[in-house]
This record gives C-alpha cells, sequence and structure tokens, in this order.
C-alpha cells in the first residue's frame, strides 16, 4: 500500500462500522485507521464530560502509537467537528483534510431556541414535584425526545449528555481561516442536521477548501450516495 495514511473518525453516536464502506474501499490502495470514540461502538465512556479539544488529544496519542506523524483526515460530523480543530492547531499532522456533513458551526440562537429552553427548565420542574417524582426518568426522556435533537435524545444522562452540550455550544468558525490543508467538504443536500449552509459557510472561510454536494442525500450522505462520494475523495486524494 503505497498510498498515505487515511484516518477514519465517524459521527456522534456512531462507530467505526458506520464508516466500514470507506475503509473497505480506500484499503487495497491506503492505509486506513479508525476508531471508536469513547462512550461509542466498544470503547467505554470518557471519565468526565468531554471538550472537542479532549478528543483531539486522544486522537494525537493514538496516532502517537501507531508512530503515524501525519495523515489525511476523513470526518463525519462529529468526527469533522475533532478533525477541524486538530487540523487548525496542529497543521503539520494534516496533509488533507475531508470533512463529510461535519458538525462545528454553531447555529444562531433565536427566540425559538430560547422558548424552548425556558420550557424545558419548567417543564423539569413540573416533573420534579413530589406527586409524579416516581415517573421523573420516563418524563424527562420524553421530553428530551420531544425537545431535543435527535443527537441529544440518543444519549443517556450523565457523561455523555454532557458531553454532548459542550460540543454543541463550541464554535469552530473562527477556526476556520487558520486551516491550511486541502479541504474537501462533502455534503447531503438534504442534510437536517448539519445543513448544507454550514458546508457553504466553510468553503468560504477554509482557505483551500471545495463543496460537493451530493442531491438527494442527508446527513449521512456518503452511505445515500456511496459511489458517488467514492468517485469524489478517490479524485481529492490522487489530484
Amino acid at each position: 500500500m503505497a498510498g498515505e495514511p487515511v484516518i477514519l473518525l465517524h459521527g456522534w453516536g456512531a462507530s467505526i462500522q458506520t464508516m466500514l464502506p470507506i475503509f473497505n474501499y480506500l484499503s487495497p490502495n491506503h492505509p486506513v485507521y479508525a476508531l471508536d470514540f469513547p462512550g461509542c461502538g466498544g470503547s467505554d465512556q470518557p471519565p468526565v464530560a468531554w471538550s472537542a479539544a479532549d478528543y483531539v488529544r486522544l486522537v494525537l496519542e493514538w496516532l502517537d502509537a501507531l508512530q503515524i506523524s501525519q495523515a489525511t483526515f476523513l470526518g463525519h460530523s462529529h468526527g469533522g467537528r475533532v478533525s477541524l480543530l486538530l487540523a487548525a492547531n496542529h497543521p503539520e499532522r494534516v496533509k488533507r483534510l475531508i470533512l463529510v456533513d461535519s458538525a462545528g458551526i454553531r447555529t444562531p440562537r433565536n427566540f425559538r431556541y430560547y422558548r424552548r429552553v425556558y420550557f424545558y427548565k419548567v417543564a423539569k420542574w413540573v416533573i420534579a414535584l413530589p406527586f409524579i417524582r416516581r415517573r421523573q426518568a420516563e418524563l424527562r426522556k420524553r421530553l428530551i425526545k420531544f425537545l431535543g435533537s435527535e443527537d441529544y435524545g440518543s444519549v443517556t444522562a450523565g457523561v455523555m449528555q454532557g458531553t454532548f452540550i459542550k460540543l454543541v455550544n463550541e464554535d469552530m468558525r473562527p477556526l476556520l481561516k487558520r486551516i491550511k490543508a486541502p479541504t474537501l467538504l462533502i455534503w447531503g443536500e438534504n442534510d437536517q442536521d448539519t445543513p448544507v449552509n454550514d458546508g457553504k459557510l466553510m468553503e468560504r472561510e477554509i482557505p483551500d477548501a471545495g463543496l460537493v454536494v451530493l442531491k438527494g442525500a442527508g446527513h449521512y450522505s456518503y452511505l445515500d450516495c456511496f459511489p458517488q462520494f467514492c468517485a469524489v475523495i478517490c479524485s481529492f486524494l490522487h489530484s
């Protein structure tokens, strides 16, 4: 395998398995590596709520253990967020960057956001009242599902929920102009979790970036349009 190493970083709540099609496609021509982030797949949860910087530290320690000094990073969703921060703060480790439906751009907080927040706070107080306290766990789970994002509802209370809250409140936009690596942005046209406008913003602000929008695809655009996805990354990796 003469190609450059490629590091696959999965999205929130996913695992190595969700990146397996990419792994299988690239591995005949590249050394490909993937890991389960803490709290995902076969990995234990972190001891405390983590920030994006904690994930970057973990990835760097893992790469050092593998003796990989530089690689191409392909990150989906949360894996894209981690890749963005790594590329901005450790440019010597990143040869190329592929961001797929990447997280990292904090959504502006409008009236609807604050209305949901205050409704949630009031509802938490109500379900803590003595006469319904015994159903608190069940009602709180329903409340999160009703008000929160799909990702937020997918985690249990505790460390992973605290981690998710930390992550979604971090904004990578101020770091985009610091990214030196050639960057390929791939987005699903119908992505509802990280809208395609986030990809357009990244294309404007990352100095050497190009955006490809996959028609009809959603947040897992690489699975929705896998043949097109493969053609795009192959062209980028061999340019």
